[in-house]
């Protein structure tokens, strides 16, 4: 089955320079994907939005974030298939990218992307965001990051602790989420601020022209 999006300009008009890094990572998933567990049968036609374009939504409020930093730094946790991680790399080639992910499988997966698609801008750590977070804590060489992005890892009350400390003062979560997300920011306000995180909100987020748009929680760090 060929992707629903295959040749549209939307492409182009959304992921602009990215796209042929892109089009190897879409021959990629189209070939591979299914077959090693990372997107499901009804997703093969539809790579490029449900996974793709739905990753580049991110890339916006990343810059936002980082406008005017030295070190624009980002970490992505629980990274597994490459999103949002892999495409925000790939279309934000002046960021430094730090894939963290604790399955083997998915960690080889990470690198043969990463490798195909010459991403330079791109490091991978095989671990939880927790045992990340406490050699942070410990090394004080390690510096936190300027953004924290996630897609589908877990809700707010559990991703507060594993994402808001990896942020350095003034960092941005920006985290995929479904229509649940303003239920999740409301049930886990005790455990954001716990975590020093301020201004929970839910943004609406274009994916393309015609597309249906996805929801952004986003977070700054006290």
């Amino acid at each position: 089955m060929a992707d629903e999006l295959n040749g549209s300009p939307i492409l182009k008009e959304v992921l602009g320079d990215a796209l042929p890094k892109l089009e190897v990572f879409h021959a990629k998933l189209e070939q591979e994907g299914e077959l090693r567990g990372l997107i499901g049968p009804r997703d093969v036609d539809i790579i490029w939005e449900r996974h793709i374009l739905n990753s580049a939504a991110i890339v916006p409020f990343i810059r936002e974030a980082t406008d005017g930093m030295r070190f624009k730094t980002v970490a992505d946790v629980g990274s597994g298939g490459g999103f949002p991680g892999i495409v925000a790399a790939a279309c934000l080639p002046d960021h430094e990218f730090t894939l963290i992910e604790p399955m083997e499988r998915r960690i080889e997966w990470l690198k043969e992307c990463v490798d195909e698609m010459e991403l330079g801008n791109v490091s991978i750590v095989r671990a939880r965001s927790e045992e990340v977070i406490a050699a942070l804590r410990k090394d004080r060489g390690m510096h936190p990051y300027a953004v924290v992005t996630c897609r589908a890892v877990a809700p707010m009350t559990k991703l507060s602790g594993w994402t808001l400390p990896l942020l350095k003062p003034q960092g941005r979560l920006v985290a995929l989420k479904g229509r649940s997300a303003q239920a999740e920011i409301d049930k886990a306000s005790k455990m954001i601020a716990k975590y020093k995180g301020v201004r929970p909100r839910v943004v609406e987020a274009p994916v393309g022209p015609g597309l249906e748009p996805t929801h952004v929680v986003l977070v700054d760090r006290k």
